[in-house]
C-alpha cells in the first residue's frame, strides 16, 4: 500500500511500540477479546510472580508474554475500529475465477486511463489493484458499509483535503507483520480513484523509475517496492505473479467493458 509519508507526513498518530501491556478494551463491539486479554494478564503477572505458568505448566518468556499481548491487542483493535479491513499487505483474497474476470471488466476503462498516463500497460495496473483490494473485495469501507473506491490502499497525509475512511492495516517491521490503523484517502468513484494513482505515481520522484516501463511486469513491482510502496518484503515477487494472472484472464475489448 501507498504510505503517506511519501508525499506528505501521515496525519494520523503512530500506535505505541513500548512493551507495556495496553489497558483491556471495553465496549460489546469487543466481543470476547475483553475476557481472553484479561486472561492474558493473569497469565503474564502469573509469571512475573512465580517465574512459571502454573495453569499450563509451560513457561512464558517475557518477550513471547509481549508478542502474544501485541496479537490479542491488533485483533481486539481490528474488532473495535469501527471501519472494514482492507487485506494484508500483499496479501490476496480467495476470490473465484468468476470474480477475478468481473473485477478485472470493471476496472479495466480506468486502468487503460491511469496506464496510457504513466507508460505503463493497463494489466500491469489492474494487477496493483487486485493486490492491494483483494480483487477488489477488501478495500477500506467507511460507516455504513460507504465504499472508499481506494483500490490502491493510498494513505491520507496531511496533505490531502478530500474524504477519508479509518480501517486496520498490516504493515511489516523487521520482517514481521503488525496490525494497527491507519486513515485512507476516499474518492466519489472509481475514475476518481485510478486518476489521483496515477498522480501520484507520475509526479513523485520515489518512483521515478515507474513511468514508461510498458509491460515489463518485473520493472515495474521493483519500481514500486524499491520506491517504498509498501513494507512486504515479497511485495514486488507477488505483484509479478498478479500481473501474469491478469494477463491470462485478459481485458475486454476498449468499448466493451
Amino acid at each position: 500500500m501507498l504510505r503517506a509519508e511519501s508525499f506528505a507526513p501521515a496525519s494520523f498518530p503512530a500506535v505505541e511500540r513500548g512493551a507495556r501491556l495496553p489497558a483491556a478494551t471495553s465496549g460489546a463491539s469487543a466481543g470476547g477479546f475483553t475476557n481472553l486479554f484479561r486472561e492474558l494478564r493473569r497469565e503474564i503477572e502469573q509469571f512475573i510472580a512465580t517465574g512459571s505458568d502454573r495453569s499450563s505448566g509451560m513457561a512464558l518468556s517475557a518477550e513471547g508474554a509481549v508478542r502474544r499481548a501485541r496479537m490479542l491487542w491488533n485483533e481486539g483493535a481490528r474488532n473495535t475500529i469501527g471501519a472494514a479491513s482492507p487485506p494484508e499487505a500483499g496479501r490476496v483474497s480467495r476470490t473465484t475465477p468468476e470474480a477475478q474476470r468481473a473485477f478485472v471488466a470493471s476496472i479495466a476503462p480506468f486502468a487503460r486511463e491511469a496506464a496510457a498516463r504513466l507508460g505503463v500497460s493497463p494489466e500491469l495496473v489492474i494487477a496493483h489493484a487486485a493486490l492491494e483490494s483483494g480483487w477488489g473485495a477488501h478495500r477500506p469501507m467507511g460507516f455504513g458499509d460507504r465504499d472508499s473506491f481506494n483500490f490502491f490502499g493510498i494513505k491520507a497525509g496531511s496533505g490531502w483535503r478530500g474524504e477519508v475512511v479509518r480501517a486496520m492495516t498490516t504493515e511489516y517491521e523487521e520482517g514481521l507483520p503488525v496490525r494497527r490503523p491507519q486513515i485512507f484517502r476516499s474518492y466519489p468513484d472509481a475514475m476518481a480513484a485510478f486518476a489521483d494513482y496515477a498522480r501520484l505515481l507520475g509526479e513523485s520522484n520515489r518512483y521515478r523509475e515507474l513511468p514508461g516501463v510498458g509491460e515489463d511486469a518485473v520493472a515495474f513491482a521493483r519500481a514500486l517496492a524499491r520506491g517504498g510502496y509498501a513494507t512486504d518484503p515479497d511485495y514486488a515477487e507477488k505483484l509479478e505473479r498478479l500481473a501474469r494472472q491478469v494477463r491470462a484472464i485478459g481485458l475486454p475489448e476498449a468499448g466493451e467493458e
